[in-house]
């Protein structure tokens, strides 16, 4: 079938852009894409650990291209053999804020707070360098070294057009809040935090069950008190809950993307009919899905008393390719061409969430983050284009 073979090359092709290295390349193997007077835009992303910011990091930057990427999530430095956290590719650079802790794992332990403590975070410093990259000016960063708990040697980062920050708390500051361009939250349930961590730690590292309970039980007071409100100033949230289908199935997810009215270059993703109220079951012909089913809507709702539009996928399909019927139903979803988002989640067939909508609402919303940018890309250019016009 032709559309099966434009997406295997598309499979092809990304993988070979976006294939993970052992070392971060410097930038000078990079072909660093910041042109003289260019802005970088500055996306922002908040989850607690273990929510998938990793996997969504990767959707986002492979929906740039480019012909270079460093690690992603840890890997060690050229220069002196450090381990970084940073992802580095020609149009876009992924930033770890665990890098802003304030002490290192020792240090957390005689000063008795966690990492998610707003007080073990060097608000000031993180301010300063994402002001001097979104300036076009390239920083010092430290590097918290996830392996050994350190605080190691920092490395130079440089400013590409996309720099993105990721981790516990980039929405905390105000003045940080204000240079980010684009806002993302993933919210997981804490009964979808429970399942995964029973199956990760129960089943594969043959935990107890009081042990589990225990740990998150520990880590809940801090998470509502400094993660979980950052929320509320997000564009774009994409929330993980247990599915609405089957009560006793505690696999098949209902995902939700509350996306955020009235963002500047922003328009939300809509199911056939833009401001609608939509319940759509597709035709199990056209997308197959295993019990209990699949189930789509599309609703206007109030978030923290914003006007927001939420799309929401509940179930799982057992072919990818197929879900370029669902596709076809979208509107606004920022692809190029038809099937985009379709070949976008082939592209990372095994990754976590490419069956069902944790997958389809980190796809789209990093179409939504590539089409932000080229707006302002366009946008400055035009203002350029004047300026000169005016000076001659």
């Amino acid at each position: 079938m032709k559309f099966s073979m434009t997406v295997g090359a598309l499979v092809a092709a990304t993988s070979t852009a976006f294939a993970p290295s052992s070392t971060l390349r410097g930038s000078s193997a990079l072909n660093m894409a910041l042109k003289d007077g260019q802005t970088p835009i500055v996306i922002g992303l908040a989850a607690d650990s273990g929510c998938g910011k990793s996997t969504f990091m990767r959707r986002v930057t492979s929906t740039f291209g480019g012909e270079n990427c460093g690690p992603l999530g840890g890997g060690f430095g050229t220069e002196g053999g450090w381990e970084t956290n940073t992802l580095v590719s020609d149009m876009a650079t992924v930033i770890c804020l665990d890098d802003y802790h304030l002490n290192d794992r020792e240090g957390r332990k005689v000063s008795g707070l966690t990492a998610l403590n707003t007080a073990e975070q060097k608000f000031d410093l993180m301010f300063e360098h994402v002001q001097a990259l979104k300036n076009g000016e390239t920083v010092m960063k430290p590097i918290y070294n996830h392996v050994n708990g350190t605080l190691d040697t920092p490395e130079k980062i440089e400013p590409t057009p996309v720099i993105i920050i990721e981790g516990l708390h980039p929405f905390v500051d105000e003045r940080v809040r204000d240079l980010i361009d684009f806002s993302l939250y993933l919210d997981i349930s804490s009964d979808v935090k429970l399942n995964w961590k029973i199956q990760r730690d129960m089943e594969e590292r043959g935990h107890s069950l009081e042990s589990i309970m225990a740990s998150i039980e520990a880590r809940k007071p801090d998470f509502d008190a400094y993660i979980e409100p950052q929320k509320e100033f997000a564009d774009y949230v994409i929330e993980v809950l247990p599915t609405d289908l089957d009560e006793e199935d505690k696999q098949t997810l209902k995902v939700r993307a509350i996306q955020k009215k009235g963002v500047a270059d922003f328009n939300p993703t809509y199911l056939f009919d833009e401001g609608s109220e939509v319940t759509w079951t597709p035709s199990a012909d056209k997308l197959s899905s295993p019990a209990p089913g699949m189930k789509l809507s599309y609703t206007q709702e109030q978030y923290f008393g914003n006007d927001v539009a939420v799309l929401t996928m509940d179930g799982t399909f057992d072919n990818i390719q197929e879900l370029v019927y669902v596709e076809s139903n979208l509107g606004n979803a920022n692809s190029k061409f038809y099937g985009e988002v379709t070949q976008a989640m082939l592209s990372l067939a095994d990754s976590p969430g490419s069956n069902n909508g944790t997958g389809l609402m980190q796809t789209l919303a990093a179409f939504a983050i590539r089409e932000l940018f080229n707006k302002k890309s366009a946008a400055a250019k035009l203002a350029a284009n004047k300026e000169v016009a005016a000076a001659a």
